[in-house]
């Protein structure tokens, strides 16, 4: 195992990577590609060339063998939900339907009537029956193109497309397929009362293999099953064990909870459940539609003159509690752990002592508060660390404020591609080099800095917020 390496490929929704590294977690190498979804500005459907994607990754396989030699074995993570559908000779009939594509409606509205929501949670860990899905979506092309379903042979998602066109081998796993919604993730098998409802049948999908398993070989180099990008994210955090959680912070705030057991049904909730790349684990997944974004929102507007390290030092002269100033942050409506599309960004408690570094650091308290509430809704007491990413990470003020508001420890990676790591973890396992991903992730994976409490006190703050929250995030 000494001078093998390890290629981890994550395909995100706007952006290819690709990075090797040896066995030691060094990285050797990084390739980016990024590109452009087709979206048409008519009808709103958003749309990718198939063999675009296939084409970008024998790229980064060749330009990366090229600069850092053999490499001994590559998997793939990708983004969820995103279709391809293609003859019996693998042949794309259409371009794919990317995840974030919502033409489906009123064929989830059929779904959900038919069901109802109880039911395909119990089966499937999807709280919400959404356009994107691609058990709607397939209802969608069933209904509107009858000519072109009558010809699909065979049905992909990302994950699987990019395997079969490695390999030539029709398989996936049960990470990538937990919210296609004909998907039983306690049984890891097919769920044929959904596919009876849309219309398929299973010789038109992939034979169902574990993840982080050998599937095949291209150009010499073993191919493992991956995993579903935000799973290989937390893996390439060294969140492989229920005490600690992934967080990111970017654009949105997203929060991966390792679990052992589906959580009861709620009908306020729409967080997730995901079948977990590690055997007998599942993960929640939980988010703010707008974090960072809420941040460079002001920014842009209010302190355009201003860099974000400016902005950090305002807000950091400004006491815990932002001096009475409160903010709620759902510009885009509040995600979890209470759905409402409806709900809007309030500021709240303005007076005229509140300058910019308030509003600064009322953001990212808000965002903080956010996620206490979202840690108070799933995981319990039995967090006890926080492995952080995303362009937050780098803010030791926003870090340092999350750490007092959870009261637990938040790490920064050593390594930030953790998406690209954790998928070469796994190919690491899936040839034997590690007996498990937890064996993998312990030994590679390091923390670069530590946040503990200060002892800063949130309390108050908190309560004004959750107070606020309650009277204004109503449907």
């Amino acid at each position: 195992m000494e001078n093998k390496k390890y290629l981890g490929i994550d395909i995100g929704t706007t952006s290819l990577k690709a990075a090797v590294f040896n066995s030691k977690g060094e990285r050797l190498g990084l390739v980016v590609k990024d590109y452009t979804l087709d979206t048409d500005s008519e009808t709103g459907y958003i749309e990718f060339d198939a063999m675009r994607y296939v084409e970008m990754c024998r790229e980064a396989i060749c330009e990366l063998t090229d600069s850092c030699g053999k490499i001994d074995a590559l998997s793939v993570d990708t983004q969820g939900e995103t279709l391809i559908f293609t003859d019996e000779g693998g042949k794309p009939l259409m371009p794919a339907i990317v995840w974030l594509d919502n033409r489906a409606d009123k064929e989830a509205d059929a779904i959900r009537a038919h069901f109802g929501g109880e039911l395909v949670y119990n089966v499937t860990g999807q709280a919400e029956i959404a356009a994107g899905w691609p058990a709607s979506k397939l209802l969608w092309l069933k209904n509107n193109s009858p000519e072109l379903f009558s010809r699909v042979k065979k049905i992909f998602l990302l994950e699987d497309w990019i395997l079969y066109n490695l390999t030539g081998n029709f398989v996936t796993e049960g990470t990538i397929q937990s919210s296609s919604l004909y998907y039983d993730i306690t049984k890891g098998d097919w769920w044929d009362g959904m596919l009876e409802f849309i219309g398929v049948s299973r010789e038109m999908l992939p034979k169902i293999v574990e993840s982080v398993t050998a599937v095949g070989e291209y150009e010499g180099i073993t191919v493992v099953s991956g995993m579903l990008d935000q799973i290989a994210g937390t893996i390439g955090a060294g969140v492989t064990s229920e005490d600690k959680i992934s967080e990111m912070t970017g654009t949105i705030m997203a929060v991966c909870v390792m679990t052992d057991k589906i959580p009861p049904y709620n009908p306020e909730s729409i967080v997730p459940c995901h079948l977990h790349a590690i055997k007998g684990k599942y993960c929640l997944i939980l988010c703010s539609s707008t974090a960072g974004m809420a941040l460079k929102w002001f920014k842009n507007q209010f302190a355009e003159g201003y860099s974000f390290k400016e902005l950090d030092a305002m807000a950091k002269d400004i006491a815990p509690g932002s001096d009475g100033l409160v903010m709620l942050p759902y510009f885009c409506g509040s995600s979890t752990p209470v759905y409402n599309p409806s709900a809007r960004a309030v500021f709240a408690g303005i007076d005229l002592s509140h300058g910019r570094g308030h509003f600064a650091r009322a953001i990212m308290e808000a965002i903080a508060f956010n996620l206490r509430q979202n840690l108070e809704e799933v995981s319990g007491d039995k967090v006890k660390e926080l492995r952080i990413t995303g362009g937050g990470a780098s803010s030791p003020l926003w870090a340092t404020i999350k750490a007092d508001v959870v009261k637990k420890e938040l790490s920064t990676l050593a390594e930030g591609e953790t998406a690209c790591l954790g998928t070469a973890l796994c190919a690491a396992v899936g040839i034997g080099d590690f007996e498990s991903i937890e064996a993998a992730a312990d030994s590679i994976v390091r923390t670069a800095k530590t946040y503990a409490p200060t002892g800063a006190d949130y309390e108050a703050a908190y309560a004004r917020y959750c107070e606020l929250d309650r009277k204004m995030n109503v449907k």
